[in-house]
């Protein structure tokens, strides 16, 4: 046999070293010793019984998160955008109508992944910054008839809290599922998926959790099992395949489980820990919390000339602020200057926003008044420091 012809690389016999940052940008967020410790704890099989156990608890822990009592609730074994596919893949065949309010880049994306599996996908625009009345979403949807309505509840890219309330109702009237992403919002923003009419939801961990990225908490309504599981054709994903993962999760009322992939156990240990955190302190509280200090950082950054983007008070999402972007400076500059000399994460735009906006994410532990203080003390030495443009 020939000898090895690649050589052990040089970095890996270094160790491992991972700054500490302030992690103050739209996510992920900061995790907690806690959790880490949690996530720290020994591997164990995917199909133990212990194993199976503590996915039962993250499945509570999600039905009180998202106010369901939707049986079909489990975590996707991936991020938000694995979470989006597993909705759209399951819901929606190859030319069915699709209908996606984008007043962001997660419209964008949902439009996207429709149109890779074939669906007629129609789109209804705004403005970045803004929302839609419930009067143009349903004549939307009495217009294009879509099986499968998407709308981002908290739209990290331009800071946008869109009202529900309603939406659903008139999603049902049409005989469409009503999607909603709630990556950024859920945990500290108000939110009932039942109430709401909500016919699938669901969010990231790596957010208000602030647990690593790697796990989606999902859940689908009745409304949504009876599409999904009346199709005329397979999903296009088996990995997404709800009607293997809802095996895996214990949700289809199987005797046993069957091996469809092997979980990330370590990573679901996390996500337990988190929600074990969030049900302590308790939904309103959380939304309380994060509120008054949206409110306190939004008062800092008016107090200092700065603008928010999003003009309507109420439409403000309270997880991540968006900021104009100040006048006669360099976005990059601003963001590069933070993470030097504050060690200290915030973002620019994304998609629709960029150029236009810095994004301040302050979720879960990271939704304190001590650290808006020092967010915008660092952001009054960043305007200090960085040079204006001289065109």
């Amino acid at each position: 046999m020939s000898s090895i012809s690649v050589p052990p690389p040089q970095c890996l016999q270094k160790p491992l070293v991972v700054p500490h940052r302030h992690m103050f940008g739209p996510g992920p967020s900061n995790v907690p010793p806690r959790i880490l410790q949690a996530g720290a704890r020994p591997v164990i099989g995917h199909m133990h019984p212990e194993t199976f156990e503590i996915m039962s608890d993250i499945k509570s822990g999600i039905q009180y998160m998202f106010q369901t009592r939707n049986n079909m609730t489990f975590a996707v074994s991936g991020t938000g955008h694995t979470a989006m596919e597993c909705a759209i893949f399951n819901t929606v065949e190859s030319g069915e109508s699709v209908l996606t309010a984008v007043n962001g880049i997660w419209g964008e994306r949902a439009a996207d992944m429709a149109d890779r599996i074939g669906a007629r996908v129609n789109t209804m625009v705004a403005a970045p910054g803004v929302f839609f009345t419930n009067a143009e979403i349903e004549q939307a949807l009495s217009k294009h008839r879509p099986v499968l309505f998407f709308l981002t509840h908290g739209e990290s890219s331009t800071g946008v809290l869109h009202p529900l309330d309603g939406i659903g109702q008139l999603c049902h009237k049409y005989n469409c599922l009503f999607l909603v992403d709630s990556v950024a919002s859920i945990g500290g923003a108000p939110l009932f998926m039942d109430q709401q009419g909500i016919d699938i939801l669901y969010t990231g961990s790596q957010k208000v959790l602030n647990a690593p990225p790697g796990t989606a908490p999902i859940s689908f309504s009745e409304r949504a099992c009876q599409k999904i599981f009346s199709r005329r054709t397979k999903p296009v994903s088996f990995c997404l395949d709800l009607s293997w993962l809802a095996n895996y999760w214990g949700c289809d009322g199987k005797p046993s489980r069957v091996y469809h992939h092997t979980g990330p156990v370590t990573a679901f240990y996390s996500l337990r820990e988190s929600l074990a955190v969030l049900a302590e302190e308790g939904l309103e509280n959380s939304w309380e919390r994060h509120q008054k200090v949206a409110q306190y950082f939004h008062t800092g950054l008016e107090s200092m000339g700065l603008k928010l983007f999003v003009k309507e008070k109420n439409a403000r999402l309270p997880t991540v602020t968006t900021i104009v972007a100040p006048h006669g400076y360099d976005w990059k500059d601003i963001t590069s200057y933070l993470m030097k000399t504050h060690n200290l994460e915030i973002s620019g735009g994304l998609g629709p926003s960029v150029g236009l906006v810095l994004r301040v994410g302050l979720m879960g532990c990271n939704s304190s008044k001590a650290n808006v203080d020092m967010v915008l003390a660092a952001l009054k030495d960043a305007l200090k420091h960085c040079h204006k443009n001289k065109m």
